[in-house]
């Protein structure tokens, strides 16, 4: 009966969406109708699609790189969010002394510190997999750091009581139990993963959608930056999606859901 289930809920989740964004699309075209804004400033959604099929090479080329940046930075973001969610969660000193380090490394501006990276790690990739990596890093750290921390009394007490090492507890009660937190950082993490390597594609790129934008905003082509902006959405909702099929496949016996 789950399969059934899932796929049920599955439709609903697409036909939701697709009612969602033709509303959208609907409110747009009236909007268009009745304000009559100059193209270069609001372009129509008709405009919109003639730059995506026109252009579709070039954007979806560039979609790609953008795309591979947010994967990158999502699996470096969550390594080593879950690594140094791990080693505060085992020790006290370190987690008293790094844990309000952690904290203000995310009140520093995403828009500061991208030139910097861009001139530490170059135009390539690597600068917006870092960008990626930094963004979604907090969210890993602080939402497993809790699951670590509240691990239901019961299962410390069954520890215990099987004589468990403090390495068995963390791997065989700690980490299960935390589980559940963690699936929901990396549900997070996927979503805000966009504004990462965007944000290092302006600072400076040669490439992805991002580059697509800037690109086109000098030009005043807005019909290619709405088009940019839709794949760039596109490809977020495309990653969240199959990180919460993953999730609520790995983590079956949670029974939350962002």
């Amino acid at each position: 009966m789950a399969e059934p289930t899932s796929r049920a809920q599955f439709l609903n989740g697409v036909i939701s969406v697709v009612v969602v964004v033709a509303l959208l699309i609907l409110i747009w075209k009236i909007a268009i109708i009745v304000f009559q804004p100059a193209s270069f400033l609001v372009p129509a959604p008709e405009a919109v699609w003639e730059a995506l099929v026109t252009k579709q090479h070039y954007l979806f080329s560039n979609a790609m790189i953008t795309f591979l940046e947010m994967v990158l930075g999502l699996f470096a973001g969550a390594v080593s969010g879950i690594l140094v969610a791990l080693v505060l969660a085992q020790s006290r000193f370190l987690d008293r002394f790094l844990t309000p380090v952690v904290v203000t490394s995310q009140t520093l501006p995403v828009f500061a510190i991208a030139p910097l990276l861009v001139i530490w790690f170059g135009l390539g990739m690597g600068s917006k997999v870092v960008m990626a990596s930094l963004i979604i890093f907090f969210p890993i750290v602080s939402a497993f750091y809790d699951g670590l921390k509240s691990t239901p009394q019961t299962w410390l007490d069954l520890a215990r009581t099987w004589r468990a090492s403090r390495l068995q507890t963390l791997l065989h009660f700690r980490v299960p139990a935390a589980l559940p937190s963690l699936g929901s950082g990396l549900k997070i993490a996927a979503t805000i993963a966009p504004i990462g390597a965007v944000v290092g594609e302006w600072a400076g790129a040669s490439g992805g959608l991002g580059f697509v934008m800037l690109q086109a905003n000098a030009r005043i082509e807005t019909d290619v930056v709405f088009a940019a902006i839709l794949m760039l959405a596109v490809s977020a909702v495309f990653l969240r999606f199959c990180v919460s099929f993953a999730v609520d496949r790995l983590v079956f016996w949670s029974g939350k859901s962002i």
